[in-house]
């Protein structure tokens, strides 16, 4: 693990009730496997819900990469199972593969397509991965491979920027994050997939939706209905936590202060608030430089 990860060992681990967490792409070089590790170290819940691509079976089959690390969060997570932690397993598009075992229990871990989670206030949320609502990878699968070839390209560019940056004393900064949201056509799927997801929770009757896929997290009302995304561990490394009150709060790994960063309802993380940068919390709207 790297060096810059070292924490206090004598913290002790903050418990919630519930921890939401997608997107981790277990397989892909891009997966910030270490910071998750250390995530999931500190952080305790009843219930680990992991909505969808935990691991990335696309880029598994191009080419096969399982590190040591990849093993250790399965483990973890795991470990957590054993220890009395209900986790349940949401398949995304990357790990479509698990859609064939729904109700199945794997060490522990149960496999849903979908649920619905009651939080401790009473409010509902429906709890997907959301890529069935993602037209591109609905109809055009080959266009979305293509896409996903692109994104591997620029987060390759992203691993050599982050080495550079390093060697220069700079904060971590996302090539990937910044790209995808100059693209004005990426900048209004956003703004329409999370109005289409929210429609889907109006129409089950619930008070919210929670899910991943498009790795931009975010908690806000839209029309009524609270939408969250819980981010991944490829660019924002988020996720998602429900207190013993119910309350639902979006938790950033903040590289440089080497703990937590808790970001507040209603707001975003925007394109530089990832791993590196100590006050990297904006209110919704803001535009990142």
């Amino acid at each position: 693990m790297d060096e810059d990860l070292n924490v206090d060992q004598t913290v002790e681990p903050r418990h919630f009730r519930t921890l939401f967490i997608s997107d981790v792409h277990l397989g892909s070089k891009a997966a910030k496997t270490d910071f998750l590790l250390d995530f999931l170290k500190h952080h305790e819940a009843d219930t680990i819900v992991l909505v969808g691509d935990i691991v990335d079976g696309w880029r598994l089959k191009r080419s096969w990469y399982w590190p040591q690390d990849c093993n250790d969060v399965v483990q973890k997570l795991l470990r957590k199972a054993r220890k009395g932690a209900r986790i349940i397993y949401i398949p995304g598009n990357h790990d479509e593969f698990m859609r064939d075992f729904p109700g199945i229990h794997f060490g522990g871990i149960e496999v849903a397509d979908r649920i619905i989670h009651e939080a401790a206030d009473g409010k509902r949320y429906l709890v997907l991965h959301g890529d069935e609502f993602d037209v591109v990878v609905r109809n055009a699968r080959l266009l979305a491979y293509l896409g996903d070839w692109a994104y591997d390209m620029a987060i390759r560019i992203n691993v050599a920027l982050a080495a550079i940056r390093r060697r220069l004393g700079m904060p971590y900064w996302s090539f990937s994050a910044w790209a995808k949201l100059q693209v004005k056509h990426a900048v209004n799927f956003i703004g329409e997939f999370q109005k289409v997801v929210a429609e889907e929770a109006r129409r089950h009757e619930v008070d919210g939706v929670i899910c991943g896929h498009i790795h931009h997290a975010v908690i806000e009302e839209i029309d009524g209905v609270r939408y969250i995304n819980t981010g991944d561990w490829v660019e924002s490394c988020t996720a998602v936590v429900e207190h013993t009150d119910g309350r639902l709060e979006l938790l950033s790994w903040g590289q440089s202060v080497n703990k937590p960063i808790a970001l507040a309802a209603s707001t975003s993380v925007p394109v530089l608030a990832l791993p590196g940068v100590s006050d990297a919390v904006t209110a919704k709207g803001r535009q990142a430089a």
